[in-house]
């Protein structure tokens, strides 16, 4: 009998029951529809998938499960695999026509794609129903109403230094409407000015750990302590819904308005299915690719097996919304409205820098006009031309 040629693919995800799982059965499906063919999937912590530099990734993985943010940095460098030229015209309008939101438009930078959409999430609100009960309150529509909660200690957001800061551009925008490029400032300084105190008025109340949660942590954090009873917003995961995840599950919902009417729209976070340029079978990455994100794997195994999919045929799926206590309908909205960050060469390291500053104002007491005087440097040499691409791995 002749033996079948081993292709192997490695793949780098982030380290959840939302990321690394559904991989894994993707990976094993595909396995056995193609024999000869191996994925094997690994995983990171979450900063390091929002923050770690992608060339080490691109040099000794085939897959990489990547955020938007990355694509200036990853073409100007020529480390991943423009899908565009290789994707057929009908499984570009597939992915295109079936994403969520802006889960396909996030990947593209100057006409190039980054990465196929996999998995969609945006900040919006959670909470525990028993313990809102407990209290006598019902989910906030209204920041007031939020910042009332915290001051009982039943309130908390995930404010690690890139959380922070992406809560600070959500209200940048909610403010007046405009980000990024005026006048040399990240936003104008009345709206980051007004930003700026609107978080000091939510936060000043909560627990010192938030600036050491993540979203996840958070998370875990809400179902399984009995004190913390609603989240204002952090980057969704539909998993604390589910039954059996977790042993007090949350609810999601929308965010709140400002008091002035103004409505939030929480930052697009997600992640793609990007290829190194240095795949050793691109051909089959790609397959595996479009297999990964079409409507029903995506509606079936890929959210059967804990994935949050790009998919709007999984988001309108009964099955998915009866399994994780509505999530995608009561969420779609906030995702639907969500804004895209940009995605030059430059602004990844800009979310930390910039969320760190806004941690030593907030929590430590950094005057808040000295605070914006580094925002806006700080943004102003995000800006400056990079340039230089990045050597093939030995």
């Amino acid at each position: 009998m002749r033996s079948v040629t081993r292709k192997l693919l490695t793949g780098i995800a982030w380290d959840h029951s939302r990321a690394l799982p559904p991989l894994v059965a993707t990976g094993q499906r595909y396995e056995e529809l193609h024999p000869g063919v191996e994925i094997r999937w690994d995983k990171r912590a979450l900063d390091q998938f929002g923050h770690q530099s992608i060339d080490e990734l691109a040099g000794r993985f085939d897959l990489i499960v990547i955020d938007h943010p990355w694509a200036g940095y990853s073409f100007e460098h020529d480390l991943i695999l423009d899908l565009a030229p290789r994707l057929s015209p009908a499984a570009r309008a597939a992915l295109e026509r079936g994403a969520v939101g802006e889960s396909f438009r996030s990947y593209l930078y100057d006409g190039r794609l980054l990465a196929f959409p996999l998995d969609a999430a945006t900040p919006v609100a959670s909470w525990r129903p028993d313990l809102l009960d407990r209290a006598g309150a019902a989910p906030p529509t209204t920041w007031s109403e939020v910042v009332a909660l915290a001051r009982r200690g039943l309130a908390a957001i995930p404010a690690t230094a890139a959380d922070l800061f992406l809560h600070f551009v959500m209200l940048c925008e909610a403010l007046d409407g405009t980000l990024h490029g005026t006048e040399g400032r990240l936003a104008s300084r009345a709206a980051a000015r007004d930003a700026v105190a609107l978080l000091r008025e939510l936060t000043r109340p909560m627990p010192p750990e938030i600036y050491e949660w993540t979203p996840i942590l958070l998370a875990e954090a809400m179902t399984t302590r009995d004190d913390l009873a609603y989240c204002a917003f952090a980057y969704a995961y539909h998993n604390y819904a589910r039954p059996g995840f977790a042993a007090h599950p949350l609810r999601f919902g929308p965010l709140v308005r400002l008091d002035g009417g103004a409505p939030l729209r929480s930052v697009l976070g997600g992640a793609g299915l990007a290829i190194s340029r240095w795949c050793r079978h691109p051909d089959v990455a790609l397959d595996y690719g479009v297999f990964a994100t079409s409507a029903e794997v995506q509606r079936t195994l890929y959210f059967l097996a804990g994935g949050q999919p790009a998919h709007r045929a999984a988001w309108e799926d009964p099955t998915a919304n009866a399994l994780s206590g509505n999530f995608f309908r009561d969420t779609r909205t906030t995702h639907d409205e969500a804004l895209v960050r940009p995605r030059y060469n430059g602004w990844v390291p800009l979310q930390h820098s910039c969320g760190y500053a806004l941690q030593a104002c907030l929590r430590d007491g950094a005057d808040p006009v000295a605070t914006l005087d580094e925002i806006d440097r700080l943004y102003r040499a995000s800006r400056a031309p990079r340039a230089g691409a990045a050597p093939r791995p030995a």
